[in-house]
């Protein structure tokens, strides 16, 4: 099986995310339409590529601070985000897209709130509590 994601770049400080379906069941038990959980402000979905980050200026003269005369030797400021984390997101701030089938958002840093990350070190319950 070909992996659809293999020659996509991601630019700049965007994310690209695979939407996590939301439950459909409130806490105290009540089924929601799918119209309610669309319109949610905020939605969860798994990180799956990053963009390289923020650049930053190479040269310092006056009004040619972004000019490079060699673009790979462009550097940059490293996102937060991490492929493989779970992310709580703006929806409104994203962008849908299909790619052989499957529907995945695009957003840029700004619009994640929270990550959730599976290598949490052991010591955090500390670390909380001071």
């Amino acid at each position: 099986m070909l992996n659809p994601l293999k020659n996509v770049v991601v630019i700049g400080d965007r994310i690209l995310l695979k939407p996590l379906e939301a439950s459909n069941k409130t806490g105290s038990g009540l089924y929601l339409p799918p119209s309610v959980k669309e319109r949610d402000a905020v939605h969860t979905g798994l990180v799956v590529r990053v963009g390289p980050g923020y650049p930053i200026p190479v040269n310092q003269d006056g009004d040619e601070i972004f000019r490079n005369e060699n673009p790979e030797n462009v550097k940059y400021l490293p996102l937060q985000v991490k492929e493989g984390d779970e992310a709580l997101y703006l929806h409104a701030s994203g962008h849908e897209i299909e790619i052989d089938g499957e529907q995945y958002v695009i957003i840029s840093q700004n619009a994640v709130l929270l990550v959730m990350r599976p290598e949490v070190p052991d010591d955090i319950d500390g670390i909380l509590r001071d």
